[in-house]
C-alpha cells in the first residue's frame, strides 16, 4: 500500500512530466513556424507509421539480401529489372551466374534450364537473371538455401501484341499470317500455330512456358491453371506486375531490405509508337482466351500484388513511389546534362555498346546516348543505367572471368579446397576453381526476349 507521504511525491513527478511535455510541444511548434519548409519535407518523406526510406545504408539496419533468382519473362519490363539487379550485383561485388558462350546471352532458351548452361567462371553465384525456362530443381541445387525468387508478369493483351510485333520475323506461327495481321491470327490461331516448333512459345501462353508450365494445356482445363498458379506462388516470394512497376519495386525494396538508390532505373528496350499496334474492340478478349493460363496467372498475381501493397499501407507506398520518381528525375538530369534525355534509334547512338538489339525492320527499339559534356564520374555511373542486356551480359562475363582467373592464380592448394560459404549479406563472392561441362546441345534464340 502506498503511504500518505509517497502521494505528494507521485503528484510532483506527474506534474514534472506534464511540464516537460508542454515544453516539447512549444518547441515543436516553434520549430515548425521557423523552419516550416524543411519540417514539412521531412514529415512527407518519413510519415508516421511508414517504414523509413533510406538513400544509403544506416548502421543497425537489417542487412541487404543478395541471393536472388529473377526469372526474366518476355516483354514485361524484365530488361529494366535485370539492369537494376546487374548494377546492384556490381556495386556490392556479387557474382551473377551467366550463360556459357554457346548459349549467347540466354541460358539456351527455350531449352529447360540446367546448371550445364552456366559459365563456370560465374560460380558460385549470388544472383541469376538472364532468360531461361524455369527449372526449380536445378536452381535449388545451384543457388544458396536462402535465395529469394522473383519474377514479373504483364497483362496478356498488351503483352501478346508486343510479342506478335517483336517476333514477327522469328516465330513461324506469326510469319504464316497474311500481311502480319494480328486480327487474322486471332480469328483462327490454330490455323497458324504449331506447338512443336522451336519458337512456338512466343505465340501462346509465353509466361506459362517461361515459368516451366505447359503452354498448350487446353483452356477448358481450369484445374491445371489453378494448380500451376499455386505452384508458382509457393516458389516466388514476389511476382511483380509491369503495369505497376514502381509499386512493385517498393515491395521488392522491402522484401530485400534495400535502399532507394538500389531501385533507381532507366526504362530500357522500348519500342517507338509507330512499332506498336492498337488493339481494336474485341481483340483483348480473344487474346486472353487464346492465352488463358497466362490470363489466369496475371489476374491472380495482380490481385496478390495489391493485397501486399495494402498490407504495407497504400499511403506509404504512394510516398515511396513519389520519392523514387523524384530521385529518378534527378538521376536523369545529372546523366544527360540537365535535360530530359531524348530516345534515339540504334543508328543514331554513337556508342556501339549502347545500341539496343533490333528484332526486325518492322520494329524500332530505341535507346540512349550519353552527352559528351558530362563529367567522367557521371559517365561511369550513367553508362550502366542505359546499357542494353546483351552488352551488359558480355561486360559482366569479362569482368567476372578476369576475377576468376586472378583468384585462381593466387589461391593456394589448401585454400582451393575450402568450401566457400553462401549467405544473404553483402559480401565478396569468390568464383569456384572447378570447371563445369558446357551444354550438351542447343543454342539460344537470336532474339533478345527483353522486357
Amino acid at each position: 500500500m502506498i503511504s500518505h507521504r509517497e502521494i505528494p511525491m507521485m503528484w510532483q513527478n506527474m506534474l514534472q512530466k506534464k511540464i516537460f511535455l508542454v515544453l516539447v510541444v512549444i518547441c515543436t511548434v516553434s520549430l515548425l513556424l521557423h523552419h516550416g519548409g524543411h519540417f514539412n519535407w521531412t514529415m512527407e518523406t518519413f510519415p508516421l507509421g511508414c517504414p523509413t526510406l533510406h538513400s544509403h545504408r544506416a548502421p543497425g539496419l537489417k542487412p541487404k539480401h543478395t541471393n536472388i533468382v529473377f526469372l526474366k519473362t518476355h516483354k514485361t519490363a524484365s530488361t529494366t529489372t535485370q539492369n537494376l539487379l546487374f548494377r546492384f550485383a556490381e556495386s556490392n561485388n556479387l557474382t551473377v551466374a551467366l550463360p556459357v558462350q554457346t548459349c549467347s546471352h540466354q541460358f539456351c532458351y527455350p531449352l529447360t534450364f540446367t546448371s550445364q548452361f552456366v559459365h563456370p567462371h560465374t560460380l558460385p553465384a549470388n544472383m541469376i537473371t538472364n532468360h531461361m525456362r524455369f527449372n526449380k530443381t536445378a536452381l535449388k541445387h545451384l543457388m544458396p538455401n536462402d535465395t529469394i525468387y522473383i519474377t514479373i508478369l504483364r497483362e496478356p493483351s498488351s503483352m501478346f501484341e508486343s510479342l506478335f510485333t517483336y517476333y514477327s520475323n522469328h516465330c513461324q506461327s506469326f510469319k504464316r499470317v497474311p500481311n502480319g495481321s494480328l486480327e487474322a491470327f486471332l480469328e483462327e490461331p490454330s490455323r497458324y500455330y504449331r506447338p512443336e516448333e522451336k519458337e512456338s512459345m512466343y505465340a501462346r501462353n509465353t509466361l506459362t512456358f517461361d515459368l516451366g508450365g505447359d503452354k498448350d494445356r487446353p483452356a477448358t482445363d481450369a484445374l491445371y491453371a489453378q494448380a500451376f498458379t499455386a505452384e508458382v506462388e509457393q516458389v516466388f516470394s514476389l511476382v511483380m506486375i509491369s503495369e505497376y512497376f514502381d509499386e512493385s519495386l517498393v515491395l521488392l525494396r522491402h522484401l530485400l531490405s534495400w535502399d532507394l538508390d538500389d531501385i533507381l532505373y532507366v526504362k530500357l528496350n522500348m519500342r517507338t509508337a509507330s512499332s506498336k499496334k492498337s488493339l481494336t474492340q474485341g481483340l483483348p478478349a480473344k487474346i486472353r482466351a487464346w492465352n488463358s493460363i497466362d490470363a489466369y496467372l496475371y489476374d491472380h498475381f495482380n490481385a496478390t500484388l495489391w493485397r501486399k501493397l495494402s498490407a504495407l499501407g497504400l499511403a506509404c507506398v504512394a510516398r515511396e513511389v513519389k520519392l523514387l520518381r523524384q530521385s529518378q528525375e534527378k538521376l536523369m538530369r545529372s546523366c544527360f546534362g540537365g535535360q530530359i534525355p531524348l530516345l534515339r534509334s540504334a543508328a543514331e547512338i554513337k556508342n556501339k555498346d549502347l545500341r539496343p538489339w533490333q528484332p526486325s525492320d518492322k520494329v524500332d527499339i530505341v535507346g540512349y546516348d550519353l552527352p559528351v559534356n558530362i563529367s567522367h564520374e557521371a559517365q561511369e555511373l550513367c553508362l550502366k543505367y542505359i546499357m542494353p542486356e546483351i552488352s551488359y551480359t558480355r561486360m559482366l562475363l569479362r569482368s567476372q572471368s578476369l576475377r576468376h582467373r586472378r583468384n585462381y592464380q593466387t589461391r593456394t592448394p589448401q585454400k582451393s579446397r575450402t568450401t566457400i560459404p553462401r549467405h544473404s549479406q553483402v559480401h565478396r563472392s569468390q568464383p569456384s576453381s572447378t570447371d563445369a561441362q558446357g551444354p550438351a546441345s542447343g543454342t539460344g534464340s537470336k532474339a533478345t526476349g527483353a522486357g
